[in-house]
């Protein structure tokens, strides 16, 4: 009988594209009762789950593991103060929501911005409060060079540009200030013309966020929480809007979304089942049909509408059609359609749990076991580390590994 009923489950999660989760206070994700269901419904190695889940907790002080197969919530640990009610500054990860919400919007807002990525944004229409150009070059920028990153804005701190793989240092120059972060972000430096070249630059999402804040009229938050959060079931979530004396009067659409881990999951789901969620399609199909992929408005490095993509092959240990966006302090978020497979890694030191942050009750009462934490020696650099983005790489192909079939 158990044979049969593990059958009968298997094929149900073969049928798993019908399935989403009700939010956590209605029951939340299915998860497999046993090891046993865990490999023969979710197709899941635990023991090789465990493993990547130790390479998560070298990696930073607080650490989470979060992963969904087949719609099945297969994993789910902690160390430190990550847990599933924490609400931590996700950083840069929250440039994914940005890039969703704008794909919404595309649709939502048609006949106001026909040209869809194509839309040159600097004018008085999209972006009055950019006018006069301070640069002549900016009439230039189109929405989709803003979210793969490729507007020519100046990158964060010493990250390079690259044109068309070639590797060109910059020098730091002044970025966003959350004291004036419009304003800042708009007149952030061109390192180079719309178009020719790539760099890692916070303000480019957040000038996009800017469009979607006029076409719209609602905050990048509350954008997402109408369209995204009452939709999907979210649990408390905000952005991180108050820092020390500075109250953002909107969201940073360059990051800092603050969810619930099962929440994170949800979002990734949503984009995993090409962006329906139950009965609608919630991002537009021809959005999604570009999400993960490599964009004409980036042929300089594997980076398309605020993801890593793996196209090109570049984490051998992952399938080609991966992508994943990270966020300092070892967060990342990670969709692989072909495995059927959403992850979230939390990380963060104490800063990023701050409840202040959010002003989200925070409920875990934190036994101190991560106090004074140094990384355990596991990669090639002189503090053990993976390296910045190099131990995220390293977990998705660890997860990768532990898909059975």
């Amino acid at each position: 009988m158990e044979a049969v009923a593990l059958a009968l489950l298997l094929a149900l999660a073969l049928q798993g594209a019908d399935y989403y989760p009700p939010p956590d206070k209605d029951g939340g994700w299915r998860t497999p009762k046993d090891a046993a269901a865990l490999k023969q419904v979710a197709g899941m190695d635990p023991v090789k789950l465990d493993q990547a889940w130790e390479l998560c907790q070298r990696t930073t002080q607080h650490s989470g593991l979060i992963v969904v197969r087949r719609g099945y919530l297969v994993y789910e640990k902690y160390a430190g103060r990550a847990c599933r009610d924490a609400n931590p500054d996700m950083a840069s990860c929250g440039k994914a929501w940005t890039s969703i919400a704008c794909g919404i919007m595309l649709k939502e807002k048609h006949a106001e911005i026909p040209q869809g990525l194509d839309t040159k944004v600097f004018t008085e229409k999209y972006l009055p409060e950019a006018l006069p150009l301070d640069d002549p070059r900016r009439a230039e920028i189109t929405l989709g060079q803003l979210l793969c990153m490729s507007a020519g804005y100046h990158g964060e701190g010493r990250a390079p540009g690259i044109k068309k793989g070639e590797v060109i240092p910059l020098e730091p120059v002044p970025g966003q200030n959350l004291k004036d972060l419009d304003t800042s972000s708009l007149k952030t430096v061109l390192w180079c013309a719309p178009g020719e070249g790539y760099s890692y630059s916070s303000p480019a999402p957040h000038i996009a966020s800017m469009v979607m804040r006029r076409l719209t009229g609602q905050s990048l938050k509350d954008y997402i929480d109408e369209k995204l959060a009452k939709p999907q079931g979210w649990g408390a979530w905000n952005y991180c809007l108050y820092r020390g004396d500075v109250t953002l009067p909107h969201a940073n659409g360059a990051g800092s979304t603050a969810l619930r881990s099962t929440d994170v999951c949800r979002f990734l789901y949503c984009l995993l089942r090409s962006g329906r969620w139950e009965d609608k399609q919630v991002v537009p199909t021809d959005y999604m049909e570009q999400v993960g992929r490599p964009s004409k408005f980036n042929p300089h490095s594997p980076f398309s509408l605020q993801f890593e993509v793996n196209a090109d092959g570049h984490v051998a240990g992952a399938p080609r059609d991966a992508y994943w966006k990270s966020g300092a302090g070892g967060f990342c978020v990670y969709v692989v359609p072909s495995l059927d497979l959403v992850l979230y890694k939390m990380g963060g030191a104490d800063n990023a749990y701050k409840e202040e942050l959010t002003r989200i009750p925070q409920t875990l009462k934190y036994d101190g076991s991560r106090d004074g934490w140094k990384p355990i020696p596991a990669g090639p650099f002189h503090d053990g580390s993976m390296g910045g983005d190099n131990g995220l790489r390293r977990v998705l192909e660890m997860v990768c590994a532990a898909v059975r079939d």
